[in-house]
């Protein structure tokens, strides 16, 4: 008669809530900055909660977001993009130019204008993915050269695009802003694609470690690929929206330092700039961060001189934030896996 052995099990230690907030406030500490800025701002200025002012607000870091969706994307491969400012400004220049005057066709100025800018995507990524140049000068490189390119086509500002095209920009469903619909589409069809598919494994896996990636079957340069020609697309179709919104393309201010704000809220949201780390749930705080800050330095008066300035330290806080989180979490697992075993020894 054979007797069989079982190993005790270890019981599970139970969380406690201050554990759980202290975990929480870690890996979202903009949360928290989001929600004391919201609230000084509020007894500061009265109206940083009225509808009128949030609206605002929304359709603006919608436009960031549609954007930064990719964006975060790319960094987590560990690619990055600097040429959206200038891709914007050229769909948005394509789509005015289709549209000038009103008479037009909406829906081909559209699929134009982001044709055009997935092909910037898809010239980025090949040189930075295929041929192995860095991105970060392959898209410093397309920032100047597409914006030459936006001039082009549109010397003068082209205006006057009918009601049908501009409720791409200031129309709204449900009492909210189209483009904010968009924008949140976007942010939970690549948080479910990041969290739930293999693609998004194969995202992380690429962004940790290139070379043990590309060993393990990941396809390391045609996924990157892929995210540079939609961060291309997206990139034009906030041109759109955002000329569609002002009724006006001038070529030359369309988009002038939006790749900033961009890497900003990407930053600020969690995303490493080494890659490998990060998500879109932080993107969409990010971008709500460096939206309310904007206008909110907007309703306290501030210069815009003095707005930039902020934008500035944003940029060296979120690297700062994101550093000292990542720490921090290191941290609580080293001491999460001492505890785990230290109780099954």
């Amino acid at each position: 008669m054979s007797t069989t052995m079982t190993r005790p099990v270890p019981p599970v230690q139970e969380v406690s809530p201050g554990a759980r907030l202290r975990a929480g406030l870690t890996r979202n500490p903009l949360l928290v900055l989001l929600v004391v800025m919201v609230a000084a701002l509020q007894v500061s200025t009265g109206t940083a909660l009225d509808w009128g002012n949030l609206r605002g607000v929304l359709l603006d870091a919608a436009v960031i977001a549609v954007v930064a969706v990719p964006g975060a994307v790319l960094v987590i491969c560990g690619y990055i993009d600097l040429s959206v400012g200038s891709t914007l400004a050229l769909g948005g220049v394509v789509a005015g130019k289709v549209m000038a005057g009103g008479q037009g066709n909406p829906v081909l100025a559209v699929v134009l204008a982001v044709a055009v800018g997935a092909f910037v995507g898809l010239v980025n990524g090949v040189l930075s993915t295929f041929f192995g140049l860095s991105s970060f000068i392959v898209t410093l490189g397309s920032l100047t050269a597409v914006r030459g390119a936006a001039q082009l086509v549109s010397p003068l500002p082209v205006n006057t695009f009918g009601d049908t095209f501009g409720f791409l920009g200031v129309g709204t469903v449900a009492g909210v802003p189209l483009a904010v619909w968009l924008a949140l589409a976007a942010l939970v069809v690549a948080g479910l694609v990041l969290t739930t598919t293999p693609v998004g494994r194969h995202v992380y896996a690429i962004g940790v470690n290139r070379e043990a990636a590309f060993l393990s079957g990941v396809r390391v340069r045609q996924v990157p690929l892929v995210v540079f020609v939609l961060s291309g697309a997206a990139a034009a179709f906030a041109g759109v929206v955002t000329v569609a919104r002002l009724n006006s393309a001038p070529a030359g201010q369309l988009g002038l330092g939006f790749e900033l704000q961009v890497l900003t809220a990407v930053l600020l949201g969690g995303v490493a700039l080494t890659g490998g780390e990060g998500g879109m749930f932080g993107v969409a705080l990010g971008v709500l961060f460096l939206g309310m800050l904007r206008n909110g330095l907007t309703l306290l008066g501030v210069t815009t001189f003095w707005q930039s300035v902020a934008s500035g330290v944003a940029l060296v806080a979120a690297i700062a934030i994101a550093k000292g989180t990542h720490v921090v979490r290191q941290r609580l697992e080293a001491r999460a896996a001492r505890t785990s075993s230290g109780g099954s020894a």
